[in-house]
């Protein structure tokens, strides 16, 4: 059996009271290349005009294209690398809504808008807060290609009061 090794302790900079409802931010700049959607592409989601130049410029994109479960990797890794990873985060209960709206191209320079919808204590667990947030993954042209919205579960700087 493999051993996973333990996380390294981290610093945590962001509590469910660091997610105020209207806060926007944005981050992220992620180059996307024909070998990662190649790679992603052969691995998860082998469609042709996600593999084949050929099938591709004979599809609806036109020309090779990541697959959309790859645009979420890759706004999931440019979460993690801004606040995720630095943050109390407990997880997600899921995802609400998940559109692909512009195909993702090789060459295009993708980063993340943040907008915090909503927020409260989770009523089961004075430790925690919900924070929900809508998602947009905008090209390098300032275009989004992709939206989601979903809750996260955050630790609370202090446990409710009882």
């Amino acid at each position: 059996m493999t051993q996973i090794p333990a996380a390294a302790p981290r610093q945590i900079l962001y509590f469910w009271e660091d997610f105020p409802v209207g806060q926007v931010r944005e981050f992220g700049h992620m180059l996307v290349t024909r070998e990662a959607v190649l790679a992603f592409a052969q691995q998860f989601d082998p469609q042709p005009f996600h593999l084949d130049d050929t099938a591709a410029e004979a599809s609806f994109f036109g020309k090779l294209a990541a697959s959309g479960w790859h645009t979420c990797s890759m706004a999931m890794r440019m979460m993690c690398d801004d606040y995720l990873l630095v943050s109390s985060s407990l997880g997600s209960p899921g995802i609400d809504n998940l559109r692909w709206l512009k195909p993702v191209y090789p060459g295009d320079t993708l980063r993340v808008r943040l907008t915090v919808l909503a927020s409260r204590p989770m009523a089961s667990r004075p430790t925690a807060g919900l924070v929900q947030s809508g998602w947009q993954v905008l090209n390098q042209h300032g275009e989004a290609v992709m939206s989601m919205q979903g809750w996260n579960m955050f630790g609370r700087r202090q446990a409710a009061p009882a």
